[in-house]
């Protein structure tokens, strides 16, 4: 950035409280993409396609992936703070799609009987995955089959549940 050290720490008090302050920025702007497709008043189909899509169109330009997901994985000891923090985010996406899945038992979009916990964990790791497989080079083409190949197994789970809870 070609600022000296001490500016830096004059500004933010620490690289860490810059970084924080960079993560938050990013969530609140391109990386808000899974907050608006979640909170929208799309079905619960069309609400997962929106994200994972967005996720793709975000992180694969650059091959630059999710900053959450891909900062600090690998924490020195003395960043473990750091790194617990960055995880605490990423479950923290993960409960907002668990609970966006129970949203949507409740409104009958999908049967009673899906557990919310295992697709939703489901969900995210999906999410996750092109983040880190946009990281790696993974052209769009294939991460979007990806999205396909889920939504397609997506429809197949709901279905089973939605028959099964009929009889």
């Amino acid at each position: 950035m070609g600022i000296a050290s001490a500016r830096i720490y004059a500004a933010f008090g620490s690289k860490e409280a810059l970084f924080r302050e960079a993560v938050a920025l990013y969530e609140t702007n391109e990386g808000s993409f899974a907050d608006q497709a979640l909170s929208g008043a799309k079905d619960i189909r069309s609400t997962l396609e929106e994200m994972f899509r967005a996720a793709i169109a975000l992180y694969t330009p650059a091959r630059r992936g999710c900053m959450v997901v891909s900062a600090a994985t690998n924490c020195s000891p003395e960043n473990a703070g750091l790194g617990q923090w960055l995880s605490d985010h990423r479950k923290a996406r993960t409960q907002s799609i668990i609970e966006r899945l129970e949203k949507a038992k409740t409104a009958g979009e999908i049967g009673r009987e899906v557990d919310s916990t295992a697709l939703g964990d489901c969900c995210a790791t999906l999410l996750h995955g092109l983040s880190v497989q946009a990281r790696d080079g993974v052209d769009q083409a294939r991460l979007e089959a990806a999205v396909t190949t889920f939504l397609a197994a997506f429809d197949a789970v709901t279905a089973q549940n939605r028959f099964s809870g009929s009889q």
